[in-house]
């Protein structure tokens, strides 16, 4: 990857006036360096040939000079100020812009079942990028981007200075520069990979940490918590170990590059010395060299003193860019029919499971009838099958979240009989039109921080009745009834902690309130959604945890509601209308011949 790869200034705005704000600060600071070399040439130069001569000195004499001097010292100043300053701003400013791109971009590309989250770009992989992996763009862009681009500005306008003043200092310059960016190959041909790897490792840590927590309740309910732990250390010293590795070979590298620079410098000093004495220069030009020799090679030392922050940084950016690239399904236009009294037709549908080799759903064909949305013409629909055969894949297909493999999800408008009804294919509906029909109620459901009160409402202007009424129907009039501030508790967040299963009653009751009356009374505006969607609702629950879930999910079919339930439990199979059976298989690879 390029030390400044232009797919970043395409993306950050912040970016692009970042690099301008630099070049023009790196002009400022050229310039400042040039006459400070000569103020202090022109202040020495008489004050030396007067003292060996035995000449008296006035203060008049270098005043001038010395003002001129003091006027640079405060530019110089002003401007590694504001360089540090905006530096800092510009660097949240571009990891905020990357973290929005790519957390929109991987909602955007929808859910991959199975993704195991590592390279794949999977959930736990795009987390930790979001996170962690982004934060290493900052010393980047504050400490290396900007000693880069002073690289590119000062050092060839000094060398031409240095060339105008004594040209055999500028042809030593000339020989010894390219000896630093050599050196600086030489280290990331070394640390090829090296930050790719530590970025990895760091991944693999997040996908453990956070399969664990997701797991946790289920692994200290048999007693296994403690288990997990000698894997997550493992991996915290596979991440130490990388970063140390990293940190080492960056210090070598600078001490290389720091005494390259310096023998360089000594070459110049020794060769002006030299031609000094032998009269073949005169003072003020040769202080001005020896001024400027340093600065001639001081960008470049902080290039490579600042390199591994180029490396950490650069390998952040490129799996964002591995995101940011990846090609979003082609949105539908259309908009979606009414779901009330339709027909879903799911024709052959697969979904690769991630890269198992298996297809979960495999060749999934069923017609499912929706509810009239009339009180009384609800329906319930389970999909039954045994874990990993596709059951929460297929509820997002359902949701248009999920693009299958193959196969179609069709849906049928009502219409009156003997007439050929307009299919309408999911694929070509606008997802905005359709998801306004749907309620979904995942598995583990993730809060909103905020008061109870507002999280359930979510917005809707909800009557207390109304509230308390579909709290009493979820049981989570039981579970207000012991938090310390009732419906005012602050959840989510930063705020008190409901169990899983507390929190599946929270989201049913949230579901439960779509179309619920306003507070004045009036109607809600909007019927509810004709199509409810769970995920396996009474895994977490108790005996009396199910038959709330039982009870709402009647609620729902007697409201003319459709609910498709993710069922295991005999209970909610015994409830439904349809049992649609889910089932995998292993997809043929084909055999490559010999």
């Amino acid at each position: 990857m390029r030390p400044l790869d232009p797919r970043l200034l395409r993306r950050a705005r912040a970016a692009r006036w970042y690099v301008v704000l630099t070049a023009g600060l790196g002009v400022a600071a050229a310039a400042a360096i040039v006459v400070q070399a000569f103020a202090v040439g022109h202040a020495l130069g008489p004050a030396v040939t007067a003292g060996s001569a035995g000449t008296p000195i006035g203060l008049g004499d270098v005043a001038p000079w010395l003002a001129v001097l003091a006027g640079v010292v405060v530019v110089r100043v002003a401007v590694a100020w504001a360089q540090e300053r905006y530096a800092q701003k510009a660097a949240a400013q571009v990891v905020a812009e990357l973290r929005e791109q790519v957390v929109a971009h991987t909602v955007a590309l929808g859910p991959r079942p199975g993704s195991s989250g590592g390279s794949d770009g999977g959930p736990a992989a795009t987390a930790t990028l979001a996170t962690r992996g982004l934060d290493d763009l900052q010393p980047y862009l504050v400490r290396y981007l900007p000693q880069l681009l002073l690289t590119a500005i000062v050092t060839p306008a000094l060398v031409l200075v240095v060339l105008g003043l004594d040209w055999v200092s500028a042809v030593i310059a000339v020989v010894t520069l390219p000896l630093v960016p050599l050196f600086m190959w030489l280290v990331g041909v070394m640390t090829a990979g090296t930050s790719e790897r530590r970025l990895r490792t760091i991944s693999r840590l997040g996908d453990q940490v956070l399969d664990l927590l997701a797991g946790l309740p289920t692994l200290r309910a048999f007693g296994r918590e403690i288990g997990p732990g000698a894997r997550v250390r493992a991996l915290g010293d596979a991440s130490r170990r990388a970063t140390m590795g990293t940190l080492r070979i960056a210090f070598l590298s600078g001490m290389v590059l720091e005494l390259l620079t310096t023998l360089s410098v000594a070459i110049i000093a020794v060769g002006v010395g030299l031609r000094l004495v032998e009269g073949m220069i005169d003072l003020v030009p040769a202080i001005a060299v020896l001024v400027l020799a340093p600065e001639v090679y001081l960008p470049l030392r902080r290039v490579g003193a600042e390199f591994h922050a180029s490396t950490d940084g650069l390998a952040a950016a490129q799996r964002a860019f591995d995101v940011l690239e990846r090609p979003l399904p082609a949105g539908g236009t259309l908009p979606a029919p009414a779901l009330a009294g339709a027909t879903l037709v799911l024709d052959g549908v697969s979904v690769r499971a991630g890269d198992r080799g298996l297809a979960a759903p495999a060749d999934l064909s069923v017609r499912v009838p929706l509810g009239t949305g009339r009180p009384g013409g609800g329906r319930v629909v389970a999909l039954r099958g045994p874990s990993g055969s596709g059951k929460s894949t297929t509820a997002l297909v359902l949701l248009g979240l999920l693009r299958p493999d193959s196969g179609r999800v069709l849906v049928e408008p009502p219409g009156p009989p003997g007439t050929d009804p307009a299919v309408v294919d999911l694929a070509d509906v606008d997802p905005q039109t359709w998801w306004p029909q749907l309620t979904w109620v995942p598995q583990r459901p993730t809060l909103a921080p905020g008061p109870l009160r507002h999280v359930v409402a979510d917005g809707r202007r909800v009557t207390d009745d109304a509230l308390a009424a579909a709290a009493r129907t979820t049981g989570l009039d039981a579970v207000v009834a012991d938090l310390p501030a009732g419906w005012d508790t602050p959840v989510g967040l930063g705020g008190t902690g409901l169990s899983v299963g507390q929190r599946q009653r929270v989201a049913l009751t949230a579901a439960l309130l779509d179309g619920a009356a306003h507070d004045d009374g009036t109607d809600g505006g909007a019927a509810p959604p004709p199509v409810v969607l769970l995920d396996e609702p009474t895994a977490h629950l108790d005996a009396r945890g199910e038959q709330t879930v039982l009870d709402t999910v009647r609620a729902w079919r007697d409201a003319g509601r459709t609910v498709v339930v993710i069922a295991h439990r005999a209970s909610l199979l015994a409830l439904a209308d349809q049992v649609v059976d889910v089932v995998s298989r292993e997809i043929e690879t084909p055999q490559v011949a010999a």
